[in-house]
């Protein structure tokens, strides 16, 4: 078969990606912090460039606290330095080269910090080359000679990329993400954590096992909707463990689910101007996660107390929904058979009702007593 040339014609303007950045480090990383690393990577060579946290998150339609997340995210796997000012804010980004294995010989120690991982990637070429170079000299040298050359497997003493992310996480790594953790979490509460707050968040971390990603957007979610109580939070965290909620996205689907049911609530109760109140949220809770009513069954109860009471009441509400609850209301249909039965026991109840009436007024008939001897005796002196 004739050989295939192969012509390039492509633009130039093209941004370059380490292959031990796909091979190691993409596969574990959330596909938005992956977004957020080549985006920093495009704007890499870019002179014009004047990224601000707020601009990233336009371009990439995330939210600033998404942004955060990815830039600690790759912090902690090394890929990124940040540079913070004395108030902790974020005021530079420093790539840093991939970690890949390297030939264990003295004169081919490179430094760990770089801030362009494509030079990373030729770096390591130019070492696989001169391994291979080396090893070919050692076959021509003989055996003796080669035990001075560079070896092309890595040290027994570095573990790879792929067997350092099997290890169990150390506890000096955890030390360390409990400190971001407990850094962050005063930042969004705007004040100094007490002792007790403190182990609050160690206990998620340590006992229910939540990831560093999934308290700081527990903490995140729970501030931007107005509850900096770290009672409010514990109960939000003990409601994600036993949804067996383990991510951020899944912790979203539940906020955007709860968000709806809530929705649901206001728009059948007609408030519009507003937010539901720390009570009202209480009863939402109670209706969707303890009874496991669907969001059309708790309308339908909000829809019922308008055309009862003419205003909304949470309290009406829940007495519907506590007796349908009783009465194992699962779907609409169910309800619709609830009503019939009640239809017909009211009808009973009048039908009895009616006749109970009617033989208490004839029983409360006064009738006339006759003498018939006096009758008979008025008759004979008549006549």
């Amino acid at each position: 078969m004739k050989t295939l040339t192969l012509k390039n014609k492509v633009q130039t303007n093209a941004t370059l990606l380490p292959n031990d950045f796909i091979d190691n480090y993409m596969i574990d990383a959330n596909g938005e912090f992956v977004k957020v690393y080549l985006f920093l990577l495009r704007h890499l060579d870019d002179p014009c460039s004047s990224l601000t946290l707020t601009t990233i998150a336009d371009c990439l339609n995330n939210t600033e606290g998404d942004i955060l997340r990815a830039f600690r995210y790759w912090e902690k796997e090394g890929l990124l330095r940040l540079e913070r000012d004395a108030e902790g804010r974020i005021t530079g980004l420093e790539l840093q080269r991939t970690a890949q294995s390297r030939p264990a010989s003295s004169g081919s120690s490179v430094s760990a910090a770089s801030p362009r991982p494509a030079a990373s990637a030729q770096m390591q070429n130019r070492t696989e080359t001169s391994v291979r170079e080396a090893d070919m000299q050692g076959q021509k040298t003989g055996s003796s000679d080669q035990a001075a050359l560079p070896s092309a497997a890595p040290s027994a003493a570095v573990p790879s990329p792929a067997a350092s992310k099997a290890v169990p996480l150390d506890a000096f790594r955890a030390q360390k993400e409990i400190r971001s953790l407990l850094f962050i979490a005063e930042q969004y509460l705007g004040k100094t954590l007490t002792h007790t707050e403190m182990e609050t968040i160690t206990y998620f971390y340590e006992t229910l096992h939540m990831s560093a990603d999934l308290i700081e957007y527990l903490i995140e979610s729970c501030v931007e909707n107005g509850h900096k109580s770290m009672h409010y939070i514990r109960k939000v965290a003990f409601s994600w463990s036993e949804a067996g909620i383990e991510t951020v996205s899944q912790a979203k689907e539940e906020s955007a689910l709860y968000s709806r049911t809530c929705y649901t609530v206001l728009n059948a109760f007609g408030i519009k101007s507003r937010g539901p109140a720390s009570s009202e949220l209480a009863y939402i809770r109670k209706w969707s996660e303890d009874y496991g009513f669907s969001s059309d069954i708790i309308a339908e109860a909000c829809r019922r107390t308008i055309s009862s009471t003419h205003q909304p009441s949470f309290e009406y509400a829940d007495s519907i929904l506590s007796r349908w609850k009783q009465k194992n209301i699962r779907h609409l249909a169910d309800i619709s058979v609830l009503d019939e039965e009640y239809l017909k026991e009211r009808s009973a109840a009048k039908t009895a009702s009616r006749s109970r009436t009617a033989a208490k007024n004839l029983n409360n008939f006064e009738r006339r007593s006759y003498d018939m001897e006096s009758l008979e005796e008025q008759l004979l002196n008549s006549n």
